[in-house]
Order: C-alpha cells, then sequence, then structure tokens
C-alpha cells in the first residue's frame, strides 16, 4: 500500500468530519460552528469526529440526546472512496480534482437525505470547481473529449432535468384533480436540476448520459425496494409520497467518474 493511500484514506476520515459539521450547519445558516451535540453543546475534541465519539463513548450529549450513526458513517464512506480513488489512479492532479468531486458529492447526498435541500451555497461553488477542473485537466482525463464537451455535459442535465422538473408540476396538478385535494410535492426539485447539471460539468456529455441511465435505473429499484419497506414494516405505503432523488444522481456521477471506460463499454454490449 503506498502511502499516498495512507494519506488520502486519513484525509478521507478528517473530510468526512468536516462534511458533517458543514451538514449540520449549511441548511440553517452560514456561520459554522465547531462540532456540536444536538442540543448544541460544543463537543470535546475527542469527540470532534464520529468515529472518535462512538470508539472513546463520547457519543451521548448533556441532554441524553446522541450522536446519529450519520457521523462515524459518513466518515467511512468517505474514507473508502478516497483510498479507493488513490489507489486506483495513483498521486496526480486529476486524482486530488476527484477527490474534491466526491467530497462534494458525498456533502450533497447527506444533506439531501436529511433535509430534501440541495443548496445553491453548495450547488454553485461545486459547478465552478468542476468547470475549473475540466479545464486544466480535460485532457489528462480522456485525449477524447474536449472542454466544450463539459460545457455542453452541463447544458444537457440542466435541459433534460428541467423539462422532468416543468413535468413534475403537471403530473401534479393532473394528481391533485384526479385524487381532488392539493399536493404540494413535485416529483423532482430544481435541486435535483442544478445537481444534475453539476453531474454534466464533472462528466462531460458523453458520460452523463450513461450517468443518467444509471440515475433513472438506480431510482426505480430505490423507490421499489422503499414501497416494499413501507407495506412489510407500516402495512400501507400512500400514494405520491415524495423521495429525495439526489443520492441516485450522485449514485451515477460516482460510478461514471471512477469507471467511466469499463462501465460504458459493458453498457454499449448490450
Amino acid at each position: 500500500m503506498s502511502v499516498f493511500v495512507i494519506v488520502a484514506a486519513l484525509a478521507g476520515i478528517l473530510i468526512g468530519g468536516l462534511i458533517n459539521v458543514l451538514a449540520d450547519d449549511l441548511p440553517y445558516t452560514l456561520h459554522i460552528r465547531r462540532p456540536s451535540y444536538a442540543d448544541e453543546t460544543p463537543r470535546p475534541a475527542i469527540a470532534w469526529l464520529g468515529l472518535t465519539a462512538f470508539l472513546a463513548r463520547r457519543r451521548v450529549a448533556p441532554d441524553d440526546t446522541k450522536l446519529s450513526w450519520r457521523y462515524p458513517a459518513v466518515e467511512v464512506v468517505t474514507t473508502l472512496l478516497f483510498g479507493f480513488t488513490a489507489a486506483e489512479y495513483g498521486f496526480g492532479a486529476v486524482t486530488l480534482f476527484w477527490l474534491g468531486v466526491l467530497a462534494i458529492l458525498v456533502l450533497i447526498t447527506v444533506i439531501d437525505l436529511e433535509h430534501r435541500l440541495i443548496l445553491f451555497v453548495v450547488i454553485i461553488p461545486a459547478c465552478l470547481y468542476a468547470i475549473i477542473g475540466a479545464a486544466l485537466f480535460n485532457r489528462e482525463i480522456s485525449d477524447k473529449i474536449m472542454f466544450r464537451d463539459y460545457l455542453f455535459g452541463g447544458l444537457l442535465g440542466f435541459g433534460l432535468f428541467f423539462v422532468i422538473y416543468l413535468g413534475g408540476f403537471v403530473f401534479a396538478n393532473i394528481a391533485s384533480r384526479t385524487r381532488k385535494e392539493e399536493i404540494d410535492e413535485v416529483a423532482f426539485g430544481y435541486g435535483d436540476v442544478m445537481l444534475a447539471t453539476l453531474s454534466g460539468f464533472i462528466l462531460g456529455w458523453q458520460a452523463l448520459i450513461f450517468a443518467l441511465s444509471i440515475t433513472v435505473l438506480a431510482g426505480g429499484v430505490g423507490s421499489l425496494l422503499f414501497i416494499i419497506g413501507r407495506l412489510l414494516i407500516r402495512r400501507k405505503y400512500e400514494l405520491f409520497t415524495p423521495l429525495p432523488y439526489g443520492q441516485y444522481i450522485v449514485f451515477g456521477t460516482i460510478i461514471m467518474l471512477l469507471w467511466r471506460t469499463p462501465v460504458i463499454n459493458y453498457l454499449q454490449g448490450f
């Protein structure tokens, strides 16, 4: 195991801890606080990371609330993603750029799952980061993909999901009239449109097409599992229950980011 892989994995733990802090604060304020418990009591230094908080048995706050399993889970996932990427692609500017992309995608996923929000304060800088990375490293990523392909990828992601976003309002209107009750939720939020835009800037339009195919497939499987779970646990499922979709876009993006060539070759074989 190379030194870079070890350093990347350790960085993944620390970045995972930072992601947890940002996920706690950004949905409410731009003021980032030191790590705190749910009752806003500052955590001791040993509990700044979720992993150390659990290992040191400092998970419980003074009011007896507990840190959720999200904290160590995010740090473990980020560590695995960073370690794998470093081991697979080695030290280099592109790898470092991809590590930044992965950190952003994990942050977006955590906030979307917990709050059903994709924040502009995250997505706009992320798009700028992706565009700058594409401009600097497009030839190193692939000599067949030009910088303009990444720009077109962002436009394509925006256009496709904006159409779906508008279609969600039409569907909600029809469903409201059919059921004779107001349905405020739509299938896709505008944050999902911006996330698809980010995915296009990260991947380029060629890989984006495959990423969105994976997204649709993963979304269908995830929705089916959710319905089955609700039926098994609660014995009922309410139609039009809103589900966050951002994690499926992130899933497709990460798959195509790290395994672009083998996935394209595999899917083109069908």
